[in-house]
């Protein structure tokens, strides 16, 4: 099974380049990977030129212009291009570490969607970090520790990994905490829905619709915690001025029961 990794980012070239390496040393190598840029500069796409003219995989840069946040419209620009069974939602600042397909692959399950978890890095650690070009993707548990004792990240818990088996599967009919960066779901699944509704502009809550609408359709969510952690690197928060608006949105897609955007992946494919 081919996995789509779809790595959303926006003028932040030295993130990705980090996300890039944690993918590039990934111990499944049945992937490809595609960067949904909500128009960046020149700089982000010589970055994953660069970066693919020597990859073992597929990374091909799916660009859109440049008119404010449109996270969802870039998703879908990339996924339609996806040629994987199985889709895999990562944000250009949160890094893999070397299992993180393997362990997706392991819980992919049809009739069921990923919702995958992070642990924050501090903003003094993230320049450190990516000034650094430090391989923290290969970082071993130790040297978690030792950055957790300096309070460069927030938890050490989901870094281990545990079977869970079953309990995965509680709050199977929850949309809250499904985020897309880092989430997988089957591409069948995602074009059953029609993709990210772009109707949501600006952040927040196009990943929750998703989730809503996915369970509507019959998918349930399983717990990808303690298996798929990524470290997700500090940023400044986003312009949240259309969240509202966005939320208002949201309840009235839980109220409806629909399944499918009305403004998705179809016009891309």
């Amino acid at each position: 099974m081919l996995v789509s990794l779809i790595v959303t980012t926006y003028n932040r070239p030295d993130a990705l380049g980090a996300v890039l390496a944690g993918l590039l040393a990934q111990q499944d190598p049945g992937f490809e990977v595609l960067i949904a840029d909500d128009g960046s500069r020149d700089d982000t796409r010589a970055l994953v030129e660069r970066t693919a003219r020597d990859a073992p995989v597929r990374i091909a840069h799916v660009w859109q212009e440049d008119k404010g946040f449109r996270a969802g419209a870039a998703r879908n620009r990339a996924a339609a291009q996806a040629k994987g069974e199985y889709l895999v939602f990562l944000d250009g600042d949160c890094v893999p570490r070397p299992d993180f397909i393997a362990q997706h692959r392991r819980l992919a399950e049809r009739g069921w969607m990923v919702a995958g978890n992070r642990i924050l890095l501090s903003e003094s650690f993230t320049r450190e970090v990516l000034d650094g070009r430090l391989p923290v993707h290969d970082w071993s548990f130790a040297q978690w520790r030792a950055a957790h004792s300096h309070g460069a990240i927030n938890r050490m818990l989901p870094l281990r990994n545990l079977p869970l088996g079953p309990l995965r599967k509680l709050g199977s009919r929850r949309w809250q905490r499904v985020r897309t960066c880092n989430l997988g779901i089957w591409a069948d699944d995602f074009r059953a829905v029609n993709g990210f509704d772009e109707a949501f502009e600006g952040w927040g809550f196009e990943d929750s619709d998703l989730a809503v609408r996915l369970l509507n359709l019959g998918v349930r969510r399983k717990y990808g915690a303690f298996a798929t952690g990524v470290l997700h690197l500090w940023h400044r928060e986003y312009d949240r001025a259309r969240e509202g608006e966005n939320w208002q949105r949201l309840q009235q897609r839980i109220g409806s029961g629909e399944t499918r955007a009305s403004r998705g992946v179809e016009q891309y494919a």
